[in-house]
């Protein structure tokens, strides 16, 4: 099936009209994106936006050609104007399926939110599914196998997408692109960051395609170490990496702190920020967790916790204990954590903090363990095939 991508944007387009945003502002050329619509081999229509003759004829197409249009989310506000010569637009009711006079049926899939998902099937038995704005499929389309093109709103709801893997719908063969696009995340780097973090790419509007040809999308990283100082955004950036995982273990080294309150505060709030699917494990016991080679993916929230736990146990903090053995022991143990993240088949992103741009600690222990938690993350980042450095909620690739 040949896809024509008219519009890429949210319902409002980007930049939204009147919007003083950043991500508005800097939405220009290639970045810039009308309200998505789709055309289908020329002859089907997902949703009517304004301009759409200009916007295909600018992508050397016509809607001459057009025998159904679609409508997917409710249009609030103005009634869309109708392109002449174009049938008028509509629904197909939950569950059911229509069939073109072309040979291509399109299936309603139910979604969690207002409006209509849809399964194409063309002519030969390629199938697309597209799904409206911050809609997620509910009742998961039965998938014999995956599809060739996926288009949903990756950035709002990340969590369809793994849906839809757990499912089989989406496999290593889809082509997932991500429409609906709006200020909710800057154009340009920026989207194509996350958007490759989750096996996604964006397209300018006007782009034609044919469904499951396959593109240079990175693969996700197995391994995965998100660096930060002190309330950088450096959790957020680690859980956002893994939102479109269909089973996530996140593993909390932290434990409960009896009596300390603010600490359950924090607990709490990243307690809150998770998907419900997600399995929570409190342990600092990493490595059978990274040896285990088919599980879900692990999210290793933090290490300079698991290392604080493990000076503990060893009493590194005393500096007549750290002479007598304890100094060879954290080595040690650092070493198994090392090898172990080398060796993992999981896929693992781990936080840690950057604490040596600060100022110089006080105390001998202090300074202890400022310099080994800069070993750990030198160790395991050498072993990464992402690093990022988050700064005030930016993330900075540094390898990868």
């Amino acid at each position: 099936m040949e896809l024509t991508l008219l519009g890429t944007g949210g319902p409002d387009g980007l930049p939204l009209p009147g919007c003083p945003c950043a991500a508005c502002e800097t939405a220009v050329g290639d970045d810039a994106r009308a309200a998505t619509s789709l055309l289908v081999d020329g002859v089907l229509l997902l949703d009517l936006t304004p301009g759409l003759a200009f916007a295909a004829a600018r992508s050397g197409h016509s809607l001459a050609g057009v025998r159904q249009v679609l409508l997917s989310h409710p249009h609030d506000g103005p009634a869309v104007e109708i392109p002449a010569g174009l049938p008028a637009p509509g629904r197909v009711a939950p569950g059911q399926e229509i069939a073109l006079p072309t040979g291509h049926r399109v299936r309603a899939v139910p979604v969690d939110a207002p409006g209509s998902g849809y399964e194409v099937t063309g002519p030969e038995g390629e199938r697309l599914l597209y799904l409206p704005p911050e809609c997620a499929p509910a009742g998961l389309p039965e998938a014999v196998e995956p599809y060739r093109a996926v288009l949903l709103d990756a950035v709002g709801r990340p969590d369809a997408l793994a849906r839809l893997r757990a499912a089989g719908a989406v496999g290593s063969t889809t082509d997932v692109i991500a429409v609906h696009l709006d200020h909710r995340v800057h154009p340009g780097p920026e989207l194509r960051r996350r958007l490759a973090a989750l096996g996604v790419r964006a397209v300018p509007d006007g782009t034609t395609l044919t469904a499951g040809d396959l593109h240079d999308v990175p693969d996700v990283p197995r391994r995965t170490l998100v660096l930060g100082g002190a309330r950088s955004g450096k959790s957020v950036e680690a859980e956002r990496r893994l939102s479109a995982f269909p089973d996530v273990v996140y593993v909390a080294t932290g434990g409960i702190r009896d009596g300390d309150p603010e600490w359950g505060e924090r607990v709490a709030l990243h307690r809150e920020r998770r998907p419900q699917s997600w399995q929570t494990v409190e342990t600092c016991d990493l490595l059978p967790l990274l040896a285990e080679g088919d599980g879900p993916a692990l999210l290793i929230d933090c290490l300079s916790l698991w290392l604080t736990h493990t000076m503990d146990e060893l009493g590194a903090w005393d500096d007549a204990k750290w002479a007598e053995g304890a100094e060879r022991e954290l080595r040690r143990r650092v070493g198994e954590l090392t090898a172990a993240w080398r060796a993992t088949r999981r896929t693992v992103v781990a936080v840690s903090n950057e604490v040596g741009s600060g100022v110089v600690p006080a105390t001998a222990s202090g300074r202890r363990f400022r310099d080994e938690l800069g070993r750990l993350n030198v160790a395991l980042a050498d072993e990464s095939e992402h690093v990022v450095l988050v700064v005030a909620g930016q993330a900075l690739p540094l390898r990868g």
